[in-house]
């Protein structure tokens, strides 16, 4: 037993211990977040585009962010109102239910504006909205805020009833598209000119709304404020480092978006004209 001690108090087994207090403090000092982006895209490509961009921020910021999707838009939503993740990419809490959850805006995507839009395929008979009463129509998901219940709003409003298909995401609505089971699909214009230029297929818009924001970052009320300044930093400032600025141009490129695609600061007055669609939406949009 004496022995034993000896070998305890001996000062290499001192600095041995010392060294894994150390690393073992250093572990609890890095704090850790999940990230869930909304499925804009299929599961693979989401995750291709994304994890590039936190693989960095988590470098840069000394906060390690965790991509978190789930297998739908609307599951990868489930997440954020479950209180499940931290950091997210997404347009999906600006009802005033969900406003009052605490989520706050701290920067976009420096995109175009975007567009609602209701398309069909460039070779398609269809011309014109009312040709679409009592046909399918294929949405991303019941989460989709600009793609979905915007499009399906200005449906409503025009009392052309169809019915209604989800694909689960963007790629998966437009699939449905392509195999002929629906006649149009309910999008926005960012998505639909990078799927088409994926696809190679033309398509023909017959309606779009007036310009929104692109979709926002945002944190839970609950991550510190030096944690979220550190990972608002690493974002801002990957369009100003080359190695963040060859990242963005090569995620980009995987959704044909422009390569000079940077972050920018945002706050949730960017936001007011998704506040006000749900001032006139249909209770069931809202």
């Amino acid at each position: 037993m004496k022995a034993i001690f000896r070998r305890l108090c001996s000062p290499r087994s001192t600095i041995l211990l010392a060294m894994l207090l150390a690393i073992s403090a250093r572990a609890e000092e890095t704090a850790s977040y999940r990230f869930s982006p909304v499925n804009q895209y299929g599961i693979e490509l989401t995750a291709s585009y994304w994890n590039p961009i936190i693989d960095y921020v988590s470098a840069k910021s000394g906060i390690k962010l965790q991509l978190k999707i789930g297998r739908t838009s609307a599951d990868t939503t489930a997440y954020v109102l479950a209180n499940e993740v931290e950091f997210i990419f997404s347009n999906h809490l600006f009802s005033p239910e969900r406003d009052q959850l605490g989520w706050k805006v701290f920067a976009r995507r420096a995109t175009e504006p975007i567009r609602s839009q209701i398309v069909v395929l460039a070779t398609s008979p269809i011309l014109e909205l009312e040709e679409l009463a009592n046909e399918a129509v294929a949405f991303p998901g019941p989460e989709a805020t600009v793609a979905y219940k915007f499009s399906y709003a200005r449906l409503v409003s025009q009392k052309i009833p169809v019915q209604v298909v989800f694909g689960g995401n963007m790629d998966g609505a437009f699939a449905q598209l392509v195999s002929g089971k629906v006649k149009a699909v309910g999008t926005q214009s960012q998505l639909s000119s990078g799927w088409s230029q994926r696809e190679g297929k033309a398509l023909r818009v017959l309606w779009e709304s007036s310009l929104l924001n692109d979709l926002a970052l945002m944190a839970s009320k609950n991550v510190p404020a030096k944690d979220l300044a550190a990972v608002s930093k690493a974002f801002l400032g990957m369009g100003k480092d080359p190695v963040g600025q060859r990242i963005l141009a090569s995620s980009a490129g995987l959704v044909k978006l422009p390569p000079t695609t940077i972050f920018v600061t945002a706050t949730g007055a960017d936001y007011s004209a998704y506040r006000s669609f749900y001032q006139t939406a249909p209770a069931n949009l809202r």
